[in-house]
């Protein structure tokens, strides 16, 4: 039987740390083998497996959002104790992915003969190879589409749990079966039909999960075509969130090398994507966020406004020290790391770029809470109004400030981007910026800017070794001023929860 759904700050805090270790342990794994790939393929196989899989990526579009929005549907039902609906919506879901994957598939596989040979520069000896890996590939659309929804489902029910169990073998694979292809000889195709056969298990494995959790769905299958509609009237928004996101997220990169340099686009995207490396954490976060946004949205208003207040409070905590760390060290992790070149071109550039990503880490938190509570045609029509005035404002910052003018570009647009989302969501919830003020964030900002005012006087310090540790001072100092004056009960029992988890684990 479907046991009571309950949301409570003990879950969301071990979901969002179960979401945390399912995106390290993928990526460390890729850190270790991907130089044995792309030794044992060649530079050229890789790239074509690369391609590969960044097309397959822009056709898992053909979920054309739906996946989001089943989460967010499901989350409402289980919400309101409405477990009838759930077989309508799931079945529902499911079908019409399947569907969208079989022609998201086909239609790769007649554009396979155009991508080899007339978009990307393929060499004429692997002409052959790159056709079949592609058209092995096209038949990863469906199952990454039911795993999508299925996925989305275990997500809904706060399940993260089982989804992580999936999710990082499934991702680790992804680079441990090139490795074994490789030691077992085989070509890129036969690689790719390794990858094929773990997607496959990874879309089974979700959907016996779903089965598990809501045995009526075992009971009682239903397509309701009626419910294609509200789903792609939802999920429509996610996409256009989807395209436009990635076009003012990487059009600074394009605008460099059309402008400036080649060498201009290295010195600007290595600190970037140092910065994006911490969009871990809030993802892991709103991932958690998302359903029960959806879930508290429709039926507790009180609790819904204090999950808000309190997710914001903690990856306010949580990033605010790490990014004022890099800033400290900036010029010295690219000094040691790339040399005095890039950390003479490219620390102040780093430094602005996590300024800006002080803000744009908290944006998630609005972002979800307003997909959450219905309404993605919003995040989406902010993007299309400033999509040409920042395209304009990064064209204009470039050509009088070079790299540096690309980072304040960024930097503008995040504060821009994230004080906007905040308010419309509490206008949208009907919420008063007192609650915010009363459980913590004005304390927050201000044990934070004592931290950065200290850091600052810290990064004139010469000696790395002492900067190192009295920085660490400084922090251990903020964590317990943080836990004496920013942080209630029940944060302290939230946050102890982890321990308490993790201790479980071990047994």
């Amino acid at each position: 039987m479907q046991k009571e759904f309950t949301i409570n700050s003990r879950l969301l805090v071990r979901n969002t740390v179960l979401n945390f270790t399912g995106q390290i342990i993928p990526l460390l794994v890729g850190i270790i083998t991907i130089p044995f790939i792309i030794h044992g393929l060649g530079a050229e196989r890789f790239g074509i497996l690369s391609l590969a899989w960044i097309v397959i990526g822009y056709f898992s579009f053909f979920d054309l959002g739906l996946g989001r929005a089943t989460t967010k549907f499901v989350a409402e039902a289980l919400g309101k104790g409405q477990i009838d609906k759930l077989p309508h919506l799931i079945w529902t879901s499911l079908v019409t992915h399947l569907l969208l994957g079989l022609i998201g598939g086909l239609s790769l596989a007649v554009l396979v003969p155009l991508f080899v040979e007339k978009v990307f520069n393929i060499p004429a000896a692997m002409i052959g190879e790159a056709k079949s890996s592609f058209i092995i590939l096209s038949a990863s659309i469906p199952l990454i589409l039911i795993s999508t929804v299925s996925r989305g489902v275990l997500e809904a029910n706060q399940r993260f749990d089982l989804v992580n169990v999936v999710h990082i073998p499934s991702s680790c694979l992804t680079f441990l079966l090139p490795a074994l292809g490789l030691l077992l000889g085989f070509g890129l195709p036969g690689i790719l039909v390794l990858l094929i056969i773990a997607r496959l298990g990874t879309a089974l494995v979700y959907l016996m999960f779903c089965l598990m959790i809501f045995p009526v769905l075992k009971r009682c299958f239903s397509f309701n075509p009626k419910l294609i509609m509200p789903l792609a009237s939802y999920g429509g928004w996610i996409t256009v969130s989807n395209v436009i996101g990635p076009a003012l997220t990487y059009s600074d990169r394009f605008l460099i090398g059309s402008l400036m340099s080649m060498a201009a686009v290295a010195y600007y995207t290595v600190p970037f994507d140092i910065v994006t490396r911490l969009w871990i954490i809030p993802t892991s976060l709103v991932m958690t966020l998302f359903p029960a946004f959806s879930a508290l949205g429709t039926t507790r208003r009180e609790d819904l406004k204090v999950l808000y207040i309190r997710a914001f409070k903690y990856l306010f905590l949580g990033i605010g020290p790490m990014v004022l760390i890099l800033v400290v060290f900036a010029g010295d992790i690219l000094r040691l790391w790339l040399g005095m070149d890039f950390a003479r071109q490219g620390t102040l550039v780093f430094q602005i770029l996590l300024g800006g990503a002080l803000f744009a880490l908290l944006g998630p938190v609005p972002y979800t809470f307003i997909q959450g509570l219905g309404r993605p045609d919003i995040v989406s029509k902010l993007y299309l109004i400033y999509l040409i005035p920042n395209t304009v404002l990064l064209w204009f910052l470039i050509r009088k400030l070079g790299i540096v003018g690309a980072a304040l570009s960024f930097a503008v647009r995040a504060l821009i981007d994230t004080v906007l989302l905040f308010i419309i969501s509490l206008k949208l919830a009907s919420f008063s910026y007192t609650p915010f003020i009363k459980n913590g964030i004005l304390r927050s900002i201000i044990v934070l800017s004592g931290l950065a005012a200290l850091l600052w006087w810290a990064s004139m310090i010469g000696v790395l070794l002492l900067k190192v540790g009295f920085v660490a001072i400084l922090i251990l100092f903020f964590s317990m001023v943080s836990w004496r004056y920013v942080l209630d009960e029940m944060d302290k029992k939230a946050i102890m929860s982890i321990t308490d988890w993790m201790a479980w684990l071990k047994k």
